[in-house]
């Protein structure tokens, strides 16, 4: 599995167009490149807005609060800060989470402490070969009383869901979760039924065992935002897991509320907004393109893909402080992004990725003059 922060790189190949960084934002300025010539005034973008007063005191606010969600998450997942900002940045980006690592290192109770912490209802799925859809999705039951059928909703009416072990069900079953990854609905009998609007999927998967499993297609993976995997726990975490157990004996401590549904409901409006340049956007295009080409990718970035990595890129822009979105967010972001969705010739996508970073030309990044 492949990490944000396995991948640090500098990079400074030939570039196209320089961006000027403020405090504001973003302004844009031509470079003449010999290779490419000069750009005509049409293909600049105006400059990122700047945050008045009042919204600088309300995105601190906004901030202090994903900072203590952080915060919570972190004593839950000891010794993994990386993950659970990723695990955040998926959050905040309206996508969904696929972890696949070994059983025992956590993710339950992650994803229990992230809809305790998100003020959300927790839903969890244990999938097994026997899984029908209807054990997700819910299913309608006659009244006999009124004479009429009554739906019964499934699991998958929580804020947050846990799909563990999803490769172990059936592709039937996998299915009944595209609709509502997509879409944020399910479709019973006919009737529509909507689902919560900041319904987030964290699912798991072995990596090491694969006897009686299912492997998940490439649509399936392309609605996941991130893949992600924990990872052992150093020697002092483990020390401090074994303290806190006998500390709080077979109770779990509580996990206090940082948000209610609707704050991160505003959050994700919030990140959704962040500003994102004309060059940085054809930055992004132009590395999806080479994925589609390179002689190693069998299978590269889906236009779909591409605007879930844009997502990304803002909620972690907007996690590190930052109204606009740089170049360095697109890379940094782009291991866990891509490498659920890019198929290679080997094993590991990570050195076809690195690549075609170091082979696309990169927007400058210029600091301003007096700021």
């Amino acid at each position: 599995m492949i990490l944000a922060a396995d991948l640090q790189m500098a990079l400074h190949p030939p570039t196209e167009r320089a961006i000027t960084v403020t405090h504001g934002g973003i302004q844009e300025s031509p470079v003449h490149t010999p290779r490419n010539g000069d750009r005509s005034a049409g293909d600049r973008s105006a400059s990122a807005p700047t945050l008045n007063n009042g919204d600088h005191g309300a995105a601190s606010n906004s901030r202090q609060l994903v900072d203590e969600l952080q915060a919570v998450l972190n004593t839950v997942l000891r010794g993994k800060p990386e993950v659970t900002e990723l695990v955040v940045v998926c959050l905040l980006a309206r996508g969904h989470l696929l972890i696949e690592d070994r059983p025992g290192l956590g993710k339950t109770t992650l994803a229990r402490a992230l809809a305790e912490a998100a003020g959300g209802r927790f839903g969890r799925v244990q999938c097994t070969p026997d899984l029908l859809p209807a054990d997700i999705t819910g299913f309608s039951i006659f009244n006999q009383k009124t004479r009429e059928f009554e739906f019964r909703p499934g699991p998958v009416f929580a804020d947050i869901l846990l799909a563990d072990e999803i490769n172990r069900t059936t592709p039937r079953t996998q299915s009944a979760l595209l609709e509502a990854m997509a879409e944020r609905q399910v479709s019973v009998d006919g009737s529509g039924h909507p689902l919560a609007e900041t319904f987030f999927v964290l699912a798991t998967q072995n990596p090491h065992e694969h006897h009686g499993t299912y492997p998940l297609p490439e649509a399936q993976l392309d609605r996941f935002a991130m893949k992600l995997s924990i990872g052992y726990p150093a020697e002092d975490d483990e020390l401090q897991l074994l303290s806190r157990a006998v500390e709080y004996g077979h109770s779990t401590p509580e996990t206090p509320q940082i948000l209610s549904a609707h704050q991160l409901c505003q959050l994700q409006n919030e990140v959704a907004a962040i500003p994102v340049s004309l060059p940085v956007q054809r930055y992004m295009v132009r590395l999806a393109s080479a994925t589609r080409t390179h002689r190693d990718v069998l299978l590269g970035v889906s236009p779909r893909g591409l605007l879930t990595w844009q997502r990304t890129a803002q909620a972690l822009a907007w996690l590190r402080g930052r109204n606009f979105v740089t170049p360095a967010d697109v890379q940094e972001i782009a291991p866990p992004v891509l490498g659920v969705r890019l198929a290679v010739t080997g094993d590991d996508p990570l050195p076809v990725l690195r690549e075609i970073l170091e082979q696309t030309p990169v927007p400058e990044l210029r600091p301003l003059e007096g700021t």
